[in-house]
C-alpha cells in the first residue's frame, strides 16, 4: 500500500460496490422454483461476508449499486449489514449522489469497488477507486488500487482489510481472534528465562 492509497483509504467513511463481478464472480444460476418457473440465485464468498461483519463494527457504512434486481442480492445485503441498497439501476451517478446526501458525506470520503465499464463514472467521483482482479482493463486503468483477488473470491475482503489497516483498525480485528501482531508483541513483556535455560 503506497502513501497515496493509504491516505485515501484513511479518509473512507463509506464503502460502495457493484454486485455482479464484485460480490460474485459474475455468474448467476437459474433454478426451478417448484411451480414450473425459474428463480435466479448467485454465489457469494464467505470470507467477504466475514469482512462485512468487521466493517459493521466500525463507523464505516456499506452500500451496493447494481444494475440487476435479485432476491439473492437483497438477502446478501441484509445479512451483510448494507445500509444502502440500490438494485435495477444502470445509471449510477444519481444513485451515488443520493447515497452521499443520505450519508452526509463528500465523494472523497467514499470508496467504490467495481469491475466493469459502468462502474468507471462512479470511480471518478470517489476518493478511493478500487477495481477487482477480474475487472476490464479499462476499469483497472482508472482505479487507484486493483485487488489481487477476483470478484466473488475475496475482493471485497481485500478492500475492507486495506481500509481497516489504513485506519489503524486491523489490530483490533486480530486481537478479537487472539492473533499475535507487531503491536501486541511490542506490548507483551519478554518471557522470563528459566534458570540454566537458553
Amino acid at each position: 500500500m503506497n502513501s497515496d492509497i493509504r491516505r485515501r483509504a484513511a479518509d473512507v467513511r463509506l464503502l460502495l460496490m457493484d454486485v455482479d463481478g464484485v460480490l460474485t464472480d459474475g455468474r448467476f444460476y437459474m433454478l426451478p422454483d417448484g411451480k414450473g418457473g425459474l428463480v435466479e440465485t448467485k454465489a457469494f464468498d464467505t470470507q467477504d461476508g466475514m469482512a462485512l461483519q468487521w466493517l459493521r463494527r466500525t463507523q464505516i457504512k456499506a452500500g451496493l449499486i447494481s444494475g440487476r434486481d435479485s432476491p439473492a442480492t437483497h438477502f446478501r445485503a441484509t445479512t451483510g449489514g448494507f445500509e444502502f441498497v440500490y438494485q435495477g439501476h444502470l445509471e449510477k451517478i444519481p444513485i451515488l449522489e443520493e447515497i452521499l446526501s443520505r450519508a452526509g458525506l463528500k465523494g472523497e470520503q467514499a470508496a467504490y469497488l467495481g469491475d466493469d465499464l459502468t462502474d468507471v463514472v462512479v470511480m471518478h467521483r470517489v476518493g478511493l477507486a478500487i477495481a477487482t482482479a477480474n475487472a476490464a482493463p479499462e476499469v483497472k486503468r482508472e482505479a487507484h488500487y486493483v485487488t489481487r483477488a477476483s470478484g466473488g473470491r475475496g475482493a471485497v475482503r481485500e478492500a475492507i482489510e486495506l481500509i481497516l489497516k489504513a485506519q489503524g483498525l486491523w489490530e483490533e480485528i486480530l486481537d478479537k481472534y487472539e492473533i499475535p501482531h507487531a503491536k501486541s508483541r511490542a506490548a507483551r513483556p519478554p518471557k522470563p528465562r528459566r534458570p540454566g535455560g537458553r
